[in-house]
């Protein structure tokens, strides 16, 4: 790879032994550059001030200023910094990670606690690979946290439920954690369907995802539970770290995980949900497939479509930090509706309707 198509990144950590580490993998392909080391948010912001990168690896927790409070003073300053966090894979540090998602970093990964890790492929191969996703992404508008509104009024007015029992079955991957903040939080408690969502994230951050989520939102938004029936106006996450499908006993559609290795390299795999909806009883199922790189729920879909009738939502490119997903089910003619991020709640009442 030539110099000029080298991609210069800043590298934030205050330890140095984990800066010479990342330093090492971030650089061990030959596309990435480490063009500045900071120990803290301090000199992360003044090189931010100074230059431009590609892309940022940072750490959460630092003295003087940590990785969340240098994202609140670039939102504040409406810098737009493609952001990659190092975070550690604890209930705490989900929680954390959340708030960086919701405070503009595209994605994450967590930190081996064993040193050794950091040398394993796999760690190095997937490191590589979500820095390359995040450079490549779109840039995000600066935004902070969240609120629930007041209303859901903006998706207008719904229409009743027709004839015919319906379901919602969303897919998401990089961008997706703070996009689903503009989708789930607008949907009415009264929706007349349940909801499946595969977000692509490891084991440890999915709950505190759906609890985040059911925070801001009329309708119930949790985890996935193993067995448990799915019901109108709820919104049921997919564990991290295996695969959700639906299995159906008599009239009743409920909840199973499998353990089956990574497919399109991810785990949960929308590809399992939307295979598994083939034989549910549902009369119509509405996909949506929104940011994320990869082509995870074409397959699932092209093979759902020939059991049931679907009405497939794909976000806009203009709206999606990773046009990877959508633009799969677009180029395959699998999309009945490109909707912007924040139509697509209104777009999924209009579609199943409510209750009365």
């Amino acid at each position: 790879m030539t110099g000029s198509n080298v991609k210069k990144i800043l590298l934030v950590d205050d330890s140095a032994l984990m800066r010479r580490v990342l330093c090492d993998i971030i650089e061990s392909t030959g596309e990435f550059k480490v063009e500045d080391k900071a120990s803290d948010g301090v000199f992360a912001l003044d090189y931010l001030q100074k230059k431009q990168y590609d892309a940022m690896v940072l750490d959460i927790n630092m003295p003087r200023m940590g990785g969340l409070e240098l994202m609140k003073e670039l939102n504040r300053r409406k810098m737009r910094v493609k952001i990659l966090v190092s975070s550690t894979d604890t209930v705490e540090g989900a929680k954390v990670t959340m708030d960086a998602l919701e405070l503009g970093a595209l994605d994450f990964i967590h930190k081996p606690e064993n040193q050794n890790e950091y040398r394993d492929k796999h760690f190095i191969n997937r490191f590589v690979s979500l820095l390359r996703t995040v450079v490549e992404s779109s840039p995000q508008i600066p935004g902070g946290p969240v609120t629930r509104p007041a209303s859901t009024d903006v998706v207008g007015r719904a229409p009743s439920a027709r004839p015919g029992r319906r379901l919602v079955a969303l897919a998401s991957s990089t961008g997706g954690p703070k996009a689903l903040q503009r989708v789930i939080p607008l949907l009415p408690a009264n929706m007349d369907a349940p909801m499946l969502v595969v977000q692509h994230m490891p084991e440890g951050f999915t709950a505190s995802l759906a609890e985040r989520l059911n925070g801001l939102s009329q309708v119930t938004v949790s985890e996935a539970v193993e067995g448990e029936r799915l019901e109108k106006g709820h919104v049921y996450i997919s564990r991290g770290g295996k695969h959700m499908n639906v299995v159906t006993t008599g009239t009743s559609v409920k909840i199973r995980y499998t353990d089956e290795p990574p497919r399109e390299g991810v785990k949960p795999c929308a590809n399992y949900m939307y295979e598994s909806l083939c034989n549910a009883p549902y009369d119509e199922i509405c996909c949506v497939v929104m940011t994320g790189m990869g082509m995870d729920g074409t397959r699932g879909i092209g093979k759902l479509r020939r059991e049931k009738k679907l009405h497939v939502i794909a976000q806009s490119q203009s709206t999606c930090a990773v046009y990877g997903m959508p633009k799969s089910i677009v180029t395959n003619g699998y999309s009945d509706k490109i909707a912007d991020l924040d139509d697509i709640a209104k777009e999924i009442v209009l579609n199943v309707g409510v209750r009365a």
